[in-house]
């Protein structure tokens, strides 16, 4: 998320950073960011009231009109929730109920808000000095950035998540997908209209990189109606406060529920799915969902909802509906519990796009490689199955973490429009456009590999003699020098006394 253009906008991000370290103490990660979280939450909304509270004053308008606020899709703050209450009460013992009530106060006028920001300011491990000095600093930086296509405060709250995400490790997966795997499935999509759905959206990453797309396309936001839900009920507190922080107005149901139990959406005709289901969650269905009208293809086993997830989204799929979604990659070919049926008919019914092997280490979380998986009602390709082997692509940003860069995203989105204008041409190694009677011949497995083949080696001009000469030369004398180092290293044990 920092990798943008103004280093502007990355020093704000790491300021905003190095608060979270400086509340840090004792806590664990998945403590603490909620209190960042909160924080900057509560100093966006409160630089947006204050903006056009000024607006209001310079127009000689009631600025406690809480209609003249909401109609711009603006909060209304009330007085004692103002961040210049907080700023005056930094030092003070009882900062954290100060920022509790606030919090409190900000829900009661926000009906949007309500039961959704964070209220644990005022327990006893979170040290109050250092809660001071956060708030200390929140108020020295001004979070309304004027004339940038950009929110700052925004991308804070993304890039804060991505490095919350990245210390809880594994505890990460249910609320964060790397910004570039969700721009991939985003660029790829192209979603400038109609209903955005997501069936487990974490922290609403998905909405977010759907919005920005719309944006940097000069579209209008307003065009996009967002539904979704997750499980977990602090997470789906995230996903409210990241959407609101991005102007983004989301149905996720009126509660926390699991999706296949408790479809929140049971009537949606989605025009775009975007998702990240858990990896191959096990122990989904207890025999209670047996029957339902979702399964089309098959029961999906108990033992991996993989294909349960792919059908509940096809399942909410209008006549022209597009899914993107990431899957672990044995679901490209396993064949245990049905599964292998399962996909083949999905392939039967013509409904597969695209399938995009991923590079590795691309997550917090896992090592398991996946695939994107590009499901179509309406495929322009009829009968033809787009592939893409990016195993090779993006670029290592520490020792642990990979990205995808903005170009290799663009490389992708732009395959995969040529193939659905029918103008693409097979690159040995990278893409390949295989008819169904193809995949057919492979036993409906999915694995990109199979079909791209072997990149094409480029000749370096020396004779296959010569260089069978050279090759053979070189192992030999390695052959030779590996028996010396083993005479050595027994030399030097038996000086020792020991024998092998």
């Amino acid at each position: 998320m920092a990798n943008g253009n103004n280093t502007a906008n990355i020093g704000f991000e790491q300021q905003i950073w190095a608060a979270a370290d400086i509340l840090r103490g004792n806590m664990d990660a998945a403590e603490y960011k909620h209190v960042v979280l909160g924080l900057i939450f509560l100093k966006y909304i409160s630089d947006k009231f204050e903006e056009r509270y000024q607006e209001l004053e310079a127009d000689d308008d009631d600025v406690e009109d809480k209609d003249a606020y909401s109609e711009v899709n603006v909060f209304f703050v009330p007085p004692s929730a103002r961040w210049s209450v907080i700023s005056e009460a930094a030092h003070k013992e009882e900062i954290g109920s100060v920022i509790d009530d606030a919090m409190r106060a900000i829900e009661k006028e926000n009906k949007r808000l309500k039961d959704i920001l964070p209220k644990n300011y005022s327990r006893s491990e979170l040290d109050k000095r250092r809660l001071g000095n956060v708030v200390d600093l929140f108020t020295n930086i001004q979070m309304v950035d004027h004339g940038s296509d950009k929110d700052l405060l925004g991308r804070a709250y993304e890039y804060c998540l991505s490095k919350f995400a990245e210390q809880e490790g594994k505890r990460a997966g249910e609320f964060f997908t790397p910004s570039c795997v969700v721009r991939t499935l985003v660029e790829v999509l192209q979603p400038f209209k109609g209903r955005v759905y997501d069936p487990c959206c974490g922290s609403g990453g998905m909405f977010v990189q759907s919005a920005d797309f719309v944006k940097h396309h000069s579209g209008n936001i307003n065009n996009l109606s967002v539904f979704g839900q997750d499980s977990n009920p602090t997470t789906r507190k995230m996903a409210l406060m990241n959407l609101a922080i991005h102007g983004i107005e989301a149905d996720l149901g009126g509660y926390n529920a699991d999706t296949f139990h408790k479809d929140l959406h049971p009537q949606l005709k989605a025009d775009y799915i975007l998702a990240n289901p858990p990896f191959n969650l096990s122990d989904w269905n207890d025999g209670s969902l047996n029957d339902d009208p979702r399964w089309k293809y098959g029961l999906p086993p108990s033992g991996n909802a993989n294909f349960a997830w792919l059908q509940h989204m096809i399942h909410h799929l209008s006549p022209n509906g597009k899914i993107g979604m990431v899957l672990a990659n044995g679901s490209l070919s396993s064949q245990s519990g049905g599964e292998g049926d399962i996909r083949r008919r999905i392939l039967e019914d013509d409904l597969v796009e695209a399938i995009i092997a991923m590079p590795t280490q691309l997550f917090y979380t896992t090592q398991i490689p996946v695939s994107l998986w590009f499901i179509s009602r309406n495929k322009k390709q009829k009968g033809k199955t787009l592939f893409i082997d990016a195993r090779k692509m993006g670029t290592m940003v520490n020792r642990r973490l990979r990205e995808m860069t903005t170009e290799d995203i663009a490389k992708i989105a732009a395959t995969f429009e040529a193939f659905d204008e029918g103008k693409l041409e097979d690159i040995k190694g990278f893409c390949a456009a295989v008819t169904t009677e193809d995949i057919a011949k492979q036993d409906y497995i999915l694995t990109p590999g199979r079909y791209v083949g072997i990149e094409e080696q480029e000749d370096d001009g020396e004779p296959f003699e010569e260089k069978m000469v050279r090759l053979t030369s070189e192992l030999s004398e390695m052959f030779k020098r590996s028996h010396e180092l083993e005479d050595e290293i027994r030399r030097r044990l038996g000086a020792f006394g020991y024998e092998i």
